[in-house]
């Protein structure tokens, strides 16, 4: 069957929000992208998301088929995402208002475990099947030692998984932490990578990248990522000094995020300062997501640590780009980023292990060309446009059969 409209929820972070500030990241840009895209493909979005200013409009038409709604629940201030627990249930009410009273849709889908206990509300309240995707998991978080969530939302993602109709994730890994860790049923988890704009991400001329954002530098190592502990600014930071090259700069793009990251970003800065490095770093606040191709095409690598990532769209747009990788061999990394190919892969948290292959790219132009090219394309395996036209098939047949039920 067809589906003509779907409500995209997004209650914690808006797509029109900047990337890189507060909790705005990766998420921003899946929820834009794919929006947008399934538009292009003739599937109406609606996407809502929490009012958080006195200025926002009810309803913004980004484009044909894509719109944003703001929704009514709490104050119009933002509110920290550990406070937001307690807003789900008014943004649950005055969803449902909206969605009745705005031509009907087909299909719920959730975006983080916020949202998705949203849309399993409304899931019940409108008999309306339920796709989730939940970008991190809790106990995927706890595993790499950085567990900053309450059991609650353990408990919720349990709750969503349990009775969603349909599971989005973005590699093949985290399919299997859904049914290990929250014993989800494989034949309800769909692997959908996201994608990539190529007509924004491509090679491009380095030297001019570098005049263009005006970074005058014999070489440079590129972080993108809000600060938070999660990202591991402080690793790449580590790695710098243990290149000992005074030639080299980091350049770190993103803001500080959640409710330790002013601390993490003062700490950040801290050991920049012990390490001897800070006069080699060059501290970039969050910039509009296109403008981050011309970071990408400027670095000679794009250096990416995080502790946990369930799919890298950062190491994707960098690959995009022609720019060779380094990042942690960890969760949907080790699917983005061929070995020795297209980049390399870290295992553990030693500056040292991570500084050695950025050392090897930044000393032997061949290699890190042969990457590039090799990262290029690699990264032509994913589209926006591609996704969209599975999830708009994915959707079809969620409306055909019936829908799961809470035990």
């Amino acid at each position: 069957m067809s589906v003509r409209r779907i409500a995209v929820l997004s209650m914690h972070t808006s797509p029109l929000a900047q990337p890189g500030t507060g909790d705005g990241g990766g998420m921003n840009v899946y929820v834009r992208a794919l929006a947008s895209a399934l538009a292009r493909a003739g599937v109406e979005c609606d996407v809502y998301t929490r009012a958080e200013h006195r200025t926002q409009p009810s309803v913004v038409q980004v484009e044909p088929g894509f719109r944003v709604l703001h929704v009514e629940a709490g104050p119009r201030t933002p509110v920290p995402k550990h406070a937001l627990p307690e807003l789900v249930a008014p943004f649950v009410d005055a969803s449902m208002h909206r969605i009745l009273e705005r031509e009907p849709v087909d299909v719920l889908h959730g975006n983080y475990w916020l949202s998705g206990a949203v849309a399993h509300r409304l899931k019940h309240e409108l008999d309306l099947p339920l796709v989730a995707t939940f970008h991190t998991l809790a106990r995927v978080k706890a595993e790499a030692g950085v567990d900053d969530d309450s059991e609650h939302r353990t408990r919720v993602e349990h709750e969503v998984i349990a009775c969603a109709d349909l599971m989005l994730a973005s590699t093949a890994d985290e399919r299997t932490q859904l049914a290990s860790l929250y014993d989800a049923a494989l034949d309800r988890i769909e692997v959908v990578p996201p994608g990539v704009d190529h007509n924004v991400f491509f090679p491009g001329d380095r030297g001019a990248a570098r005049q263009r954002l005006g970074i005058d530098a014999p070489r440079m190592l590129l972080f993108v990522g809000r600060i938070q502990r999660l990202k591991g600014a402080d690793l790449a930071v580590r790695a710098l000094a243990a290149l000992d090259d005074p030639k080299l700069v980091l350049v770190i793009v993103g803001g500080p995020s959640g409710r330790d990251g002013p601390a993490e970003q003062k700490r950040v800065h801290a050991l920049a300062e012990e390490l001897g490095v800070a006069g080699q770093i060059q501290w970039v606040s969050p910039r509009r997501h296109e403008r981050l191709a011309d970071y990408y095409r400027a670095a000679d690598v794009c250096i990416v640590p995080s502790h946990s990532e369930s799919f890298g769209l950062v190491a994707l747009e960098a690959a995009a780009c022609g720019t060779p990788v380094v990042a942690a061999a960890v969760g949907g990394l080790r699917s983005l980023i061929d070995h020795g190919q297209s980049g390399f892969l870290v295992e553990g948290r030693d500056p040292a292990d991570y500084a050695a292959p950025v050392g090897q790219l930044l000393s032997d132009e061949m290699l890190a060309s042969e990457m590039g090219i090799s990262a290029s394309a690699g990264s032509q395996r994913y589209s926006w446009s591609m996704t969209a036209a599975r999830l708009r098939r994915l959707y079809g047949d969620l409306v055909a059969r019936g829908l799961v039920r809470c035990d």
